[in-house]
């Protein structure tokens, strides 16, 4: 029989920054290590951009050429929300991406009869677009109002280690079905394609160059590489000359029409599809939305700032980003990208796979959205590689960001009972109501709430199809009724006491200051 560990032996103490990354956020590597880390972020976040406006576009109406000007707007705006955040906001290195959250009272606004009944496509595709622009701008004040007002901060002052757990964890969790199941839709490079990125990120990673672990550091590039021409070469060769349609759409990686479509030049400008339109059960469904984004964005600074070995981000500093999240969406509307925008989870998760938490690379990466999403035959090629293929990716990276949140566990006393229950139900209905809203709108085509007032419609089911969100609400009632008055140091509030103030710790200054000496005309809290 084994014998007992002594107090001494257990060394895995918790910590409060994680170990073990090359580079965190404020050091930097090499500028040529710096330049194709970020090339390797933007590749990255070309998965959601291209997804999103190639489920809606069609949708709405729109042209092969519509789609791929949605695209290089939403490539264009992300570059600008990604620098801002970087630089103003929570000054993590976060990528700010087209979002999913939004697509609820996006397709409600799709269907609403005054638009279907246009009978030009082109003419409905623009006054649906201006529909989204006008509820997107009306809808940001929520997030810029909670943000700038610092009202966001108060109510983080609820969230303990233990509550946040089930809401970290489901950001990636939550977005199983963006996962294999897209992999699933062509297994011949899908497949490849993560065991490929697996090996090279974790069984090669000692591999060096020039003392770079170059695998490691550059596994995404290198594995869509490898992948991206071994799809190619299957086109090429008549693979799937007799599969079915969607097959070949999928497949295929000359079916997506958007190197033929693009143009070679194109500048996205704000209100380039006209003017927008404003209706208040639009802008209500769709201030459900900024609320998801809101707390999966939260659920994601946190993960991020411990992948970028940064503390964690203070109350006041989370309530700024926040903000600039809302200046985000409401660029969004302003320049039409056809949906909000939300912390990208795969780029957090890139942070922990290659190990570099650095704020620089981030910014680089804008950089990069901005440049081609102008020149829009280079941009375009590269938005060409088959989803499947990014999906085996989130397939690695999603569960990283989840396994993140489970990470928290370490500040909280998992011999409670009380803990137990909070994190279990937590989790179990957090996974479970938006399944059940799923599958309820797959049959019965309109979400489980169905009333005559479709802005209370969307509301509902936007709020209900989120994982985190739903965490959140479970967790944070739970956590803060549930025998709260001995139950501090269990839910692990001790750990995260002085994080709540920007000066309650001396590294949040090194880690969370404005640049340009902003700080001197907005002082922490």
């Amino acid at each position: 029989m084994a014998e007992a560990p002594k107090a001494d032996d257990i060394t895995h103490l918790p910590t409060d920054q994680l170990q073990g990354l090359e580079y965190c956020i404020d050091s930097n590597p090499s500028w040529g290590e710096t330049i194709a880390l970020g090339f390797q972020h933007y590749i990255l976040s070309l998965g959601t951009a291209v997804m999103i406006p190639s489920f809606l576009v069609p949708l709405m109406g729109g042209t092969s050429g519509d789609k791929v000007r949605v695209v290089q707007t939403l490539l264009f705006v992300q570059g600008i929300n990604t620098y801002l955040q970087t630089l103003f906001g929570t000054r993590l290195p976060a990528v700010i991406g087209g979002s999913w959250a939004f697509m609820v009272p996006i397709i409600s606004i799709i269907h609403d009869p005054s638009l279907t009944a246009i009978g030009d496509d082109h003419m409905r595709f623009l006054a649906t677009m201006r529909a989204i622009q006008g509820a997107l701008i009306v809808a940001s004040s929520v997030q810029i109002i909670l943000g700038f007002s610092q009202l966001w901060a108060i109510c983080s002052r609820f969230f303990s280690p233990v509550g946040m757990v089930p809401v970290i964890a489901l950001v990636g969790f939550g977005l199983f079905d963006r996962g294999f199941p897209v992999v699933g839709r062509c297994v011949e490079f899908g497949i490849p394609m993560l065991i490929l990125f697996i090996t090279f990120s974790q069984y090669l990673k000692q591999f060096q160059a020039k003392q770079l672990p170059i695998l490691e550091q550059f596994a995404l590039l290198l594995s869509i590489a490898v992948i991206w021409a071994y799809a190619h070469l299957l086109t090429a060769s008549g693979a799937y000359k007799h599969h079915p349609e969607q097959t070949q759409l999928h497949c295929r990686t000359d079916k997506a029409d958007l190197i033929s479509s693009a143009p070679w030049i194109k500048i996205p400008y704000p209100l380039q599809w006209g003017a927008p339109t404003f209706e208040a059960g639009h802008a209500f469904g769709m201030m459900a939305a900024v609320l998801v984004s809101l707390v999966e964005s939260t659920g994601a600074y946190k993960a991020a700032a411990r992948l970028a070995s940064a503390t964690p981000p203070p109350a006041h500093v989370l309530s700024r980003g926040i903000g600039w999240q809302g200046v985000g969406i409401l660029l969004s509307g302003l320049f039409g990208t056809a949906t909000g925008s939300t912390v990208s989870v795969e780029n957090v998760g890139l942070l922990g796979s290659t190990r570099v938490g650095s704020r620089r690379v981030i910014q680089i990466s804008a950089g990069f959205m901005i440049f081609f999403s102008i020149l829009g035959k280079f941009g375009a090629l590269f938005a060409s590689i088959p989803f499947p293929i990014f999906a085996a990716v989130y397939c690695v990276l999603f569960g990283l960001v989840a396994s993140v949140g489970l990470s928290f566990l370490q500040f909280t006393n998992m011999n409670s009972m009380r803990n137990l229950f909070i994190v279990g139900v937590s989790f179990f209905l957090g996974l479970s109501i938006p399944e059940y809203f799923r599958e309820y709108t797959a049959g019965a085509l309109h979400g489980p709430s169905h009333t005559k007032a479709e802005w209370f419609n969307d509301f509902l089911n936007t709020i209900f199809f989120s994982s985190p969100t739903v965490a959140l609400m479970v967790a944070l009632f739970l956590d803060n009724t549930l025998e709260l008055k001995d139950s501090a140091k269990d839910r692990g509030m001790h750990w995260w006491a002085k994080f709540r103030a920007f000066k309650g710790d001396s590294r949040n200054e090194e880690f969370y200051t404005l640049p340009f000496n902003l700080n001197r005309f907005f002082p922490p809290s």
